[in-house]
């Protein structure tokens, strides 16, 4: 029987999402190691950058340590996101992936399964971060964030629109990738500059090509949002883009980033059946 065949009779797709979702996260909490690295590693980031931007100062004015936290978050949502993708080109070699492509679903529920599944690992030290910097605030250790309640949820949920948008680009890269090695090399000349170009670190209102690419770069917009719900201040809100911009650039690259995967994982490659 043909693939084509076969494909007419689709088993349903959203257990498939969720089977595949599952599947993600059980692997995730198996490897323990990484369990730690995803609890230590915004610990870390929270220790370092509070005592070091809080010790550092410019003008004898210390840095303000809640410019520099949207950004941090989503670094941290970047490239956990990014990593979980690695498991792309493992499946790969193990065989796991050729069996997904030959079994009577459809790819997007295969896409959006492995997607989704790296965006809740993600989320989990994202949302670790965030509870962090909350602390830090509440308890007066140094400022952070300054949240509403309506801020801190509109913060997650902007936060799973980002991780979804960059597990989707993770996969993206990963699908025509056969070594961890090459998916590397990518990850440092293409993404941690888009990170950096996000405004993380460099206002968004500098002149010149740096601040083009700043304003192109939908990243930019995902930051800029966090920063709207995180720091809740009309000081914090000049020269970003409005929030309606930051949600509809964000919404625009997810579903960029999940059709673009959904496109290219019904291309061959060297490595599978089909």
């Amino acid at each position: 029987m043909s693939i084509e065949k076969s494909n007419s009779s689709m088993v349903p797709a959203w257990p498939v999402v969720l089977t595949l979702c599952e599947r993600e996260l059980v692997r995730f909490f198996r490897q323990k190691n990484r369990v730690f690295g995803a609890l230590g590693q915004p610990i870390i980031f929270w220790l370092l950058f509070g005592a070091g931007l809080g010790a550092a100062k410019v003008d004898e004015n210390k840095l303000d340590y809640s410019h520099f936290f949207p950004g941090t978050l989503v670094m941290i949502l970047l490239f956990t996101a990014i990593f979980a993708t690695i498991s792309i080109i493992e499946d790969r070699r193990e065989g796991f992936l050729q069996g997904v492509l030959v079994a009577p679903i459809p790819r997007w529920a295969m896409v959006l399964g492995k997607v989704v599944g790296g965006a809740a690992i993600a989320m989990l030290q994202g949302i670790v971060f965030l509870l962090l910097g909350w602390l830090a605030t509440a308890f007066h250790w140094f400022d952070v964030i300054q949240p509403s309640v309506l801020g801190f949820i509109g913060a997650i949920l902007l936060m799973f629109v980002i991780s979804v948008a960059l597990t989707a680009l993770g996969f993206l890269i990963a699908w025509r990738m056969d070594s961890t090695q090459g998916f590397h090399a990518i990850m440092s000349v293409f993404l941690l500059p888009m990170w950096l170009l996000s405004g993380a670190f460099f206002p968004m209102d500098v002149g010149g090509l740096l601040g083009w690419i700043i304003r192109i770069n939908p990243l930019t917009y995902g930051v800029a949002g966090l920063r709207h719900y995180l720091q809740n201040t009309e000081a914090a809100a000049t020269h970003l883009p409005s929030l309606t911009t930051c949600w509809l650039v964000s919404l625009a690259f997810a579903a960029a980033m999940l059709a673009a995967a959904w496109w290219i994982a019904g291309k061959r490659t060297t490595a599978d059946l089909l």
